[in-house]
Formats: structure tokens, C-alpha cells, sequence
């Protein structure tokens, strides 16, 4: 086929589908009917659904067929949309806080303009952070079922920073990383931007396919594994103590790392022990105060094994030199007179309120999520279309994500994420029974 003649056609469907004379959910040809109606061969037909694929105006949807995209939803809603429109109702980050804790800041900034070290704060920092600082977060992450030492912590900007810093030190561009089907947007965003190979492992309803995980170690040089065993993000399973034993079993057998990100894990009751207490010689532990204190807050640590500390340090210095001095007294300073173990118990509570509120207005709806998590995830029906029931609410002034940015496998299911830490208890109500208004629609 001549390249001008398959140029013509893509632009042809572009224009359709851009000018709306191809509406949003339309079902296209088949790769054959295609092929057929305009005489082309089915691998010229594939390349022109392929070249729309990659425009963002269609999904290929497996088993079902190809179907135009409701453009005008944000794409990539749900990993990089951060800017909220005024008036919207957020559903689709989280960023709790609880009343009083701008008074808590307030206070704290008053003690620290009293102290002695003000001055040094405004130099630069140790890369990993002070030692004392280090020490505190080691005392703070004993709470959560993990004994390491002051050595062993690192200091960084937030928790993503410290995914980031994981992936940059001790991988390289085309190595295999296993992760769920549905895993974390951001970690998903971290590993296309580093060219990381990402593997899906299929989800069942209590935590990733193991048995899956072993084989795909079995056919592919995989070198490390992402999970969320405790509070996973957008499911919200706690992994059980013999699943957790398994997946250390499996990762020791073939020599992989583990990434264990515990952004979400404050929120679970006494949940089994961390991978890292279960194998401390090849687990990242990665977590942060951004959920548990404020999302501006930007102070979160890793805890690894001694001998991979000084990659890591080396790629802190390498990002961000340190976390501001500022940031990490605050954030010391909250944990050792208790306030972070205030805030944590109190957002598990928030948390609880929130989910029996969903529960109320999801009566009746199949959804998947954990009593004190501040999500949860809606399968929709068959024939039902997540990015535009996405627009629908976004029509109303109401946020939420789709799937895709948690997907990882070349399937998609039509789901929505909803974030239910961002909005007053009042105005969740009445966001969540628009959500069931418009999938029950």
C-alpha cells in the first residue's frame, strides 16, 4: 500500500474521531473488515489501528474489538493529573489531612525557630540524612514490624523520590522487573522512564498469582520484584503471613530483589511481619510521611541492606543532594514526640468512616477494598465504557481514574480507581452516589 494512501486513512479516522463524527465508544471494523473495505493486506490494517493506538484515539481491547476514546478526558488520568480544576470534587488522588494540622505546623516551625541547629539547616545535608534523623526513622519503622539500623536508613524526598532512587541504583535500563497486573501509576511511570521491562503478574483476589510469578522467572531473566504486600494500591489486599513466606521463597530461589513499597501500610491493624523482617538480605524497604502526615510534607526513607547503602546514598546525592534540612527536623521532630503515631491512628480512623460511607452508597455494587484504606476499585459492567463514564463525572465536576494507569498487562479492565481521602465527609456522599448514579446509568 502506498505510504500516502495509509497516511490518508489515518488521518481520515484522526478527523472523525477529533471532529466527534466518530463518537466516543464507537465500536470500529474488525482488523479484517478493515482490511477488506479498504482492499488493504490485515498487517497494513493492523498498522493503521496501531498508529491510532499510539495517537490515544482508540483502544484495542482484547477479545472485545477496537473502539474510539473519549478524547477529551485528560490522558493518563490518574498517574500525572495532579491539577484539580477549581470546584472539582477530587476522586482521584489522595492527599488527607485531618483538622488542626496546619496548627501543628504552625507549632513546629515556632520550636524550630526557637532551636540551636536553625542555622545549619541551611546548609547543605549528610546525603542520607544526619545520623540522628536516621536513628529516629529506624525507631519509627520498628512500629511497623522492621528492625534495622541507623545504617541501614536513607532519607529521602518523599516516598516516589525513594522508589526512584531504588530503581536508578540498583537497576539498568532493560533489566525485568515482575510487578502485579495492577500495580502503584507511579511506580508504572518510574519504570517506562528508566526503560525498565515491566512483567505482569496476574492478581487474583487476595494478592498476586505466585505460582505466575514463579514461571515468569522461569522463562525471563527477571531481576527484581515490585509489591505492595501490606495495603496495595489500587486493591487493597494484605498479603498473609504464608503468602508472604512464599513470595521470599520464590525470590530467593531466583535472585531477585525485592522492592517492598509501604506508602499505604500504616493503615493496616497489625498486619504479618514486612518482607524486608522476612528477608532482610534482598529487600528494599521503601515508605514515606506523605499519607500519614501531609502529602507537602516530602520526607520518606528507604531501609536496604549495608551493602547496597552507598549506591543508593550516590544516587540521592546524584537527584536531590538531601532532603531539605528544614523538611527532615519537622519530620524527626513528629516522630519522636509522637505526633506521627497520632496521625496515623487517627487517618485509620478517618480511613474507616470513609469506606463504611462508600459502603453505604455502594450497597449492592461489586468493589474491591480494604476496611481502613483510603481507596477503592469499581468494576464496571460489560458494557460499560471507563473513560467515558471518566468524562460523564468529569462533566459534574467530579475527578476520578480509570484503569489504565494501573494496568500493566496488554489488558485494560474497565474499572475506576476513587481516591476517598481528599474530600470533606460531606461532599464524598454526594460524590460517591454520582459515581453510582453514572455506572448504574
Amino acid at each position: 500500500m502506498p505510504r500516502a494512501r495509509y497516511k490518508s486513512l489515518v488521518d481520515t479516522f484522526a478527523d472523525d474521531i477529533r471532529s466527534g463524527r466518530l463518537a466516543p465508544g464507537t465500536r470500529l471494523p474488525t482488523h479484517r473488515q478493515l482490511a477488506a473495505d479498504q482492499g488493504l493486506a490485515l498487517v497494513t490494517a493492523s498498522r493503521v489501528y496501531a498508529e491510532l493506538e499510539a495517537m490515544g484515539l482508540v483502544s484495542g481491547e482484547t477479545g472485545r474489538g477496537t473502539f474510539v476514546r473519549e478524547i477529551a478526558l485528560p490522558p493518563g488520568q490518574g498517574s500525572g493529573q495532579m491539577n484539580v480544576a477549581a470546584g472539582m470534587l477530587d476522586l482521584n488522588f489522595n492527599y488527607p489531612s485531618l483538622p488542626g494540622q496546619a496548627d501543628l505546623l504552625r507549632t513546629a516551625l515556632r520550636q524550630l525557630a526557637l532551636s540551636g541547629e536553625l542555622e545549619a539547616l541551611l546548609r547543605y545535608q549528610p546525603h542520607a540524612g544526619r545520623l540522628h534523623e536516621r536513628a529516629a526513622v529506624a525507631r519509627h519503622l520498628l512500629c511497623r514490624g522492621l528492625t534495622v539500623e541507623a545504617g541501614q536508613v536513607l532519607l529521602v524526598s518523599g516516598a516516589q523520590h525513594g522508589l526512584a532512587v531504588t530503581l536508578m541504583a540498583l537497576l539498568k535500563p532493560g533489566d525485568v522487573i515482575a510487578v502485579d497486573a495492577l500495580t502503584y501509576s507511579g511506580f508504572k511511570v518510574l519504570a517506562e522512564t528508566l526503560h525498565l521491562e515491566m512483567l505482569a503478574i496476574p492478581v487474583t483476589a487476595s494478592g498476586p498469582d505466585l505460582d505466575a510469578l514463579h514461571s515468569l522467572c522461569q522463562k525471563r531473566p527477571v531481576r527484581a520484584v515490585y509489591c505492595m504486600p501490606t495495603l496495595h494500591n489500587p486493591l487493597g489486599w494484605v498479603l498473609e503471613l504464608a503468602q508472604r513466606e512464599r513470595l521470599v521463597a520464590i525470590a530467593r530461589q531466583h535472585h531477585l530483589m525485592i522492592i517492598e513499597d509501604a506508602a499505604y501500610a500504616f493503615l493496616a491493624d497489625n498486619p504479618p511481619p514486612p518482607l524486608a523482617t522476612l528477608a532482610p538480605e534482598c529487600t528494599v524497604y521503601v515508605g514515606g510521611l506523605s499519607k500519614s502526615v501531609a502529602t507537602g510534607l516530602r520526607v520518606g526513607f528507604i531501609s536496604a541492606p549495608l551493602a547496597w547503602v552507598k549506591s543508593l546514598e550516590r544516587t540521592i546525592m546524584a537527584t536531590t543532594w538531601n532532603v531539605p534540612g528544614v523538611m527532615s527536623a519537622i519530620a524527626v521532630a513528629w516522630i519522636e514526640d509522637g505526633t506521627v503515631a497520632q496521625l496515623e491512628a487517627q487517618k485509620r480512623e478517618d480511613a474507616r468512616a470513609r469506606q463504611a460511607l462508600a459502603a453505604q452508597v455502594f450497597k449492592g455494587l461489586a468493589y474491591i477494598s480494604h476496611p481502613s484504606s483510603y481507596f477503592l476499585w469499581l468494576p464496571l459492567g460489560e458494557d460499560a465504557r471507563a473513560d467515558q463514564i471518566a468524562m460523564a463525572l468529569q462533566r459534574e465536576h467530579i475527578s476520578v481514574s480509570t484503569a489504565e494507569p494501573f494496568a500493566v498487562s496488554a489488558h485494560v479492565p474497565h474499572a475506576l480507581r476513587l481516591a476517598l481521602g481528599s474530600v470533606e465527609m460531606g461532599a464524598l456522599r454526594e460524590a460517591l452516589m454520582r459515581v453510582r448514579r453514572a455506572v448504574a446509568w
